[in-house]
This record gives C-alpha cells, structure tokens and sequence, in this order.
C-alpha cells in the first residue's frame, strides 16, 4: 500500500514495540507499583509540610515520566492541615496528627473522611553555621540539654560552659560569638516534633520559657513557636527558609531545627552531632534513624482516628548507640470518601502516586538526607492506599518493593547494618574530626584528641554485635 513502510522497517518497530512492552511488565513485576505508561491521570494538588519535601518533589518529577501531575505546595504542616481540612486541596502532608491542642486550642479533625499514610522517615537535624578563625567547624556536638538551654535562650554564646564540655578538642577556640537560635514563623510540623522532644525531656526549660514568651504551662506540643521579645531569635518560614538564613555567609553564630536532608541535599552544611541515652553523639543518617524508629510505638488500631500514628517516647530514650533521638516519620493525609471536589479520577492518580513512593521511591530517599520506611510502615500505607476512592487497586507482593529495610525475614536491614559508633563520638575527652550533615571536610580539632580516622566504637569497628545492640 502506497505510505506503508518498508516490511523490514515495520518489522523492527514491531519489536521495538514488544521490547518496550516486556520492559513496561518487566519494570512492574521488579517494583511492584510501576505505574503503567499512557494511564489516563487528571492533576491533583497537596499542601503541607516542608519538613518532607524534597521527597516529595523528587517523587513528583520521578512520575511525569507515567503522565501524572502532582502538585504540592509546602506552605507547612498547620496550614496544610487546615487546607486539607477546608477542601482546598486533594491531600496534605503533616508531621503530626489532627487533634493536638495547641496553646489552648485544638486542631480539629475535619469533617471529610480522612485516613494517615507513613510516607518517609527521617530525623530533626540541627544545621549551624560557626566559624573559627576562618575555618568552618563541621564537627560540633551538642548533649540535649544544651540544646534545649540554646532554643530557649539560656544559652547566649557558643563558648559557653556547657558547649565547650560537649566539644573538647575544640573548647579552647570556640568564640565568645551569640548563639542566634533560627524558628519557624510557620506553624510547622518541625516545630510541633521539635517542642514535643523538648516537652518529654527537659519540661523545666521548655515552660519557663513558654511564660516568659506569655504562653500558658505546661507548655507542651506547639507548631507555632513561641518567641520572647527582645531575645535575638530569628524566625523564618518553611524549612528553605530557616536553613538558606543559617547557610547565609554573614549568618555566622546561627542554628536551626531543619529536616536532614536540607543540610544534606539542600545547603551542603553540617549538622550537631547529638548526645543519646547510651553516651554517643550522633547525627541522623538514614541508617542511625532506622535503629531509632524500632523503639517507636505505633498506633495499629485501624478502627482509631488516630491510626498509624507514632509515640516516641522510647525512640528519645533509646539506648542503642547507633539511635538518633529525633527521628520520626511523616504522614499523608489522604481523603477516603469522594467529597470536597475531589473525584474517581483524582482518586485514580493519587493512588497511582502513592504506590509509587510507597515501593519504588523509598529505594534512593537516603541520597536525599531521609531514610526509607521499614516493612511494617510500607504494608500498612499500602493498606492506606486501597481506601482512596477511585484507586486502581494493586496486589503487591511486599518482597518486590525493593526497599533498602527490608530483608527475607521481615526485619530491618539498615537496622542490622548501621555501623556502631566510634570511640571518638563517645562522651569524654576524645572528638571526632569528621563532618557531618552535607559537610564533610573534617574539622582540625589538633591537640591528639580524636579525629577522622578513629576507630574502636561501641560495637568495635564492625557494623553489628555491639554490647547491647539491637540485632
């Protein structure tokens, strides 16, 4: 026929036609939740935290390529809450739950039907910027307390005392420089983990300084953070803001609360190592965030309001070397009932959306400062996920999820592999010289006491087997 190919060429693209199909089958039997290519998707939005997004935004581009558009606006957790709540947008993330009273008001649940789905975990790092003589210190260490005396103005300059106790290769250099504590000024989920560790474990400092910023004690769970008049502190909004004023060059002096990942992936700076209850400062690597969240207790009462949500009291108490004590995980707020505009064809997608980064998006999280969800989170979101009206429901074998937690027998691998730490990080007279967070050039302590290339940690220098280690 007169514009039909030659059959050797039409022959080719018809292989190449197959090729690409076993590929497509191929890539959904591996990953589980490959949505298919040519799937009809509508565009749908969220809003919400800032302390998730950059997985968020790397897993929205990851899916154009199978024609979905997922938009997202991090304007903080409160405020995606409440628009989440006013049917304004399609789904909202949070660090927290609805429910907790803030300042003698609750955040009540909306009237829409709603279910929270665990999306990433990751830890609260503390991103600074301090500078001795010319030279970037990538090491500092920080014990809770001092963190705690630091947000609430007790402690005004980085050579006080207590910081020098924490840093002992450096106490004799550090500068007589005002400490400049950087908050949000949004109602943010950061705040609301961050004032909740500070409520559980030093209530002392956290209430005082909640009445000398004229809010009523006990103080508790805040997203929005108080600030005493004349105090010095900073605020700014969503967590691009607080870390790009720290990462400011003329902001030497400066610490904020901030995802991981934005001193990792965002900024290139480094984060306070911090003081656990077994004696070592560490920082929040995905793999030091997946022994912590072992301890967290997890609400698994599908029936409840408050189902899947975590309690981490044991994770800020926890006495593996290796645990991060802010570390937690983050939830999507999904509707599960068609109403607030929102349809069968955003269901569609936003389902197709949430397989996705429930398998394969967690497989490179920790390449963004984040750490991947364990087993037990991932076939309870999967659950989660079923109950999006309009979802096309998926049978995935949990195996085929790929992620870096999972091992044949159901427990958490990065678990069992995050290396112990060394003897220089442990509470004493050593230092280590490493840097951390997305700074690694190590810090020239000097003076013999510690540096890059110490070894001998709590568990020796191998990465399991350490005295009174999980397994």
């Amino acid at each position: 026929m007169p514009g039909s190919p030659p059959a050797p060429l039409a022959t080719n693209r018809l292989r190449r036609q197959r090729v690409v199909t076993a590929l497509v089958l191929l890539a959904a039997l591996l990953f589980g939740a490959a949505p298919a290519h040519g799937a009809s998707y509508v565009p749908i939005s969220g809003a919400g935290s800032t302390w998730s997004q950059n997985a968020l935004d790397q897993w929205r581009a990851n899916v154009k390529q199978y024609g979905m558009t997922v938009n997202y606006n991090g304007t903080g957790s409160s405020d995606g809450r409440n628009q989440f709540r006013n049917g304004t947008v399609d789904y909202a993330v949070s660090e927290i739950p609805y429910g907790v009273k803030d300042s003698g008001v609750v955040d009540s649940p909306p009237s829409r039907k709603y279910a929270y789905m665990p999306i990433v975990a990751g830890g609260t790092s503390f991103m600074y910027n301090l500078t001795i003589g010319n030279r970037r210190v990538t090491n500092l260490r920080l014990s809770g307390e001092v963190i705690a005396k630091m947000f609430t103005g007790q402690i005004k300059t980085w050579n006080d005392p207590a910081i020098k106790a924490d840093n002992p290769a450096i106490a004799s250099a550090l500068p007589a420089r005002r400490v400049v504590p950087v908050v949000r000024s949004d109602g943010s989920g950061t705040t609301a983990q961050f004032s909740t560790w500070m409520s559980k474990q030093y209530p002392g400092l956290w209430d005082d300084y909640c009445r000398r910023a004229g809010r009523s004690t006990p103080c508790g769970t805040t997203s929005n953070y108080p600030v005493v008049p004349g105090s010095g502190f900073v605020g700014q909004s969503g967590s691009n803001g607080v870390s790009g004023y720290v990462a400011q060059a003329g902001n030497v002096g400066t610490i904020t609360y901030v995802e991981y990942s934005y001193a990792v992936y965002t900024t290139g700076f480094p984060v306070a190592k911090v003081l656990n209850k077994a004696g070592y400062y560490v920082e929040p690597t995905a793999k030091n965030v997946a022994v912590s969240l072992l301890k967290a207790r997890i609400n698994e009462n599908s029936s409840s309001s408050d189902y899947l949500t975590q309690i981490l009291d044991d994770v800020y108490n926890d006495s593996d070397p290796r645990a991060y004590p802010l570390s937690s995980y983050s939830y999507m707020i999904i509707p599960t009932k068609l109403e607030s505009n929102f349809n069968d064809q955003k269901g569609k997608t936003l389902g197709a959306f949430a397989y996705y980064f429930l398998c394969e998006g967690q497989q490179h999280v920790d390449n963004l400062g984040y750490s991947p969800l364990p087993i037990n989170l991932v076939q309870a979101g999967l659950n989660q996920v079923r109950r999006i009206p309009g979802v096309d429901v998926q049978s995935i074998d949990i195996k085929n999820c790929h992620n870096p937690t999972f091992s044949s027998d159901g427990s958490n691998t990065l678990a069992k592999t995050a290396p112990y730490p060394p003897a220089c990080d442990k509470l004493g007279a050593s230092q280590c010289a490493t840097g951390t967070g997305g700074a690694k050039t190590p810090t020239n302590v000097g003076g013999g006491a510690g540096g890059a290339g110490s070894s001998g940690g709590a568990g020796g220098s191998g990465s399991s087997g350490g005295p009174g280690g999980s397994g």
